[in-house]
């Protein structure tokens, strides 16, 4: 009772003492060195057999270092990161084959360089390195949007910028070729196409939709260019389409609450106008009343000229020196003369009065000439015809007897026909100058059952496809 009351007053005297035995046995030193020494070699035989890793690929993508990823772990390769997710590692041993096996699956697929491409460009670059680096960076960032398309694996485009002119003749427009690598099992439509087309055509100035080629992977031509003309596409066959459908409901709808569901049916045929037309009219027209004619422009000149004696004699030195003096002598005439000088004075006296009267009256010239132009009546019409106009429409209806309170079937008559008639041109607007053609017909249906018994689903080919295919999974 005491001993152990000492011992639980003590609790290390127990371990000391176990302590004591076992030093106490020259075999238990030995045996803990022993397990050391198999721990020791256990540790390094296992250092020793891990893989050395080496770098698969580095400056991966995220898109391509995920695609890596998954592959390396279908293919159950250990991998590590390293240089912040940069570099993909892999044991040294499997670098080379697991290099080939993913090169033959695609991959890594290698990212387009974008616009941060301008963000590296050093001081003093050429205009023309400028010029290639921005023609790169648009090439790379329109393979990334294009990328994001559904069907679309990856892609790659082309771009043929022409040098800039100053002659207009000699300008060229740029072109572009696209190359798609599409998925597995998956296929681009015509509006998909179109999209791709008319993106690249907007992305770059200048580039006309005509000059946009795309090609798959295999080598076929997705844009094809109608050169002739003469072929219809998928757009516009299936515009046409749209229009005989909707004039055929229509025609159908109107006519089914006069003869019943089921007692009509109706087709069209459209002649569609896919050419784009413009045309300018300038008209002229001869002015109206002269109070409603528009002045253009008004000139007025007016001349006067009051003309005196005009000057002559000879021409010459001679005319401005003065007259000699007179050679014969001043002799007073006779007295007899007296009367006749007389009369010459006064016939001198009246010719100064003669002269006189004829000098108050002046001759003059007056001249006004006036130009009016007026504003010439200029008519100018710009017209643009869209492309699907309708030419000319054919219309065939085919209606059923209709059925007596006998039971039986009888024709319609002519005033009912008549009728017909009239809704069904009101209902596809019937033109007689566009040449549209109408044929209504009253005859009776052949309404008889179908005796061709249905098949057991057994025996039905869509269940053999069903097996077919349930086997090659199996398989």
């Amino acid at each position: 009772m005491s001993s152990a009351i000492a011992g639980a007053e003590n609790p290390g005297s127990g371990f000391t003492a176990l302590l004591n035995r076992l030093r106490a046995n020259p075999k238990v030193p030995i045996a803990i060195a022993a397990a050391a020494a198999v721990a020791i070699v256990v540790v390094m035989m296992l250092w020793a057999k891990q893989p050395t890793y080496k770098v698969l690929f580095s400056n991966l993508n995220d898109k391509d270092g995920g695609a890596v990823v998954t592959q390396l772990t279908q293919m159950n390769i250990p991998y590590q990161f390293s240089d912040n997710g940069g570099a993909v590692l892999i044991p040294a041993d499997k670098v080379y084959e697991t290099r080939l096996k993913l090169a033959a699956a695609g991959l890594p697929k290698g990212g387009a360089v974008g616009f941060e491409l301008m963000d590296q460009e050093k001081f003093g670059i050429s205009q023309f390195s400028e010029q290639i680096n921005y023609q790169r960076a648009l090439e790379g960032e329109l393979s990334r949007t294009i990328e994001t398309l559904g069907p679309v694996s990856s892609a790659r485009v082309h771009l043929a910028i022409p040098k800039p002119s100053l002659f207009v003749r000699e300008q060229k427009n740029p072109s572009a070729s696209v190359t798609l690598n599409l998925q597995p099992g998956r296929a681009l439509d015509d509006g998909q196409i179109n999209a791709i087309v008319y993106m690249v055509s907007s992305s770059v100035s200048g580039l006309p939709p005509a000059n946009v080629t795309v090609v798959d992977q295999s080598g076929h031509l997705l844009t094809q260019s109608d050169s002739n003309g003469r072929d219809l596409n998928a757009s516009q066959l299936k515009y046409a389409n749209e229009v005989e459908g909707r004039l055929q409901r229509r025609i159908e709808a109107i006519l089914q609450p006069v003869v019943g569901n089921g007692n009509v049916h109706a087709q069209i045929t459209a002649q569609i106008d896919y050419a784009t037309r413009e045309q300018t009219d300038e008209n002229y027209q001869p002015n109206g009343a002269a109070d409603k004619a528009a002045v253009r422009s008004r000139q007025l000149s007016t001349s006067d000229q009051i003309g005196g004696s005009s000057v002559g004699g000879v021409p010459g030195a001679l005319s401005n020196q003065p007259a000699p003096a007179a050679t014969a002598p001043v002799t007073t005439p006779p007295a007899a003369n007296t009367a006749q000088n007389q009369n010459q004075a006064g016939n001198a006296q009246n010719g100064a009065q003669n002269s006189t009267a004829n000098r108050s009256t002046v001759p003059s010239n007056s001249r006004r000439d006036e130009t009016t132009n007026y504003e010439v009546d200029r008519t100018i019409t710009h017209t643009q015809h869209s492309a699907g106009a309708v030419q000319r429409l054919s219309a065939a209806v085919v209606v059923n007897y209709q059925v007596g309170t006998d039971g039986k079937s009888k024709p319609l008559t002519d005033e009912q026909l008549k009728k017909i008639d009239d809704l069904v041109r009101e209902a596809m607007g019937f033109s007689t100058e566009r040449g549209d053609t109408l044929n209504v017909v009253n005859t009776p249906f052949n309404e008889a059952a179908d005796d061709t018994a249905e098949l057991p689903f057994w025996k039905q080919q869509a269940f053999f496809d069903q097996l077919i295919d349930a086997g090659r999974w199996l398989l």
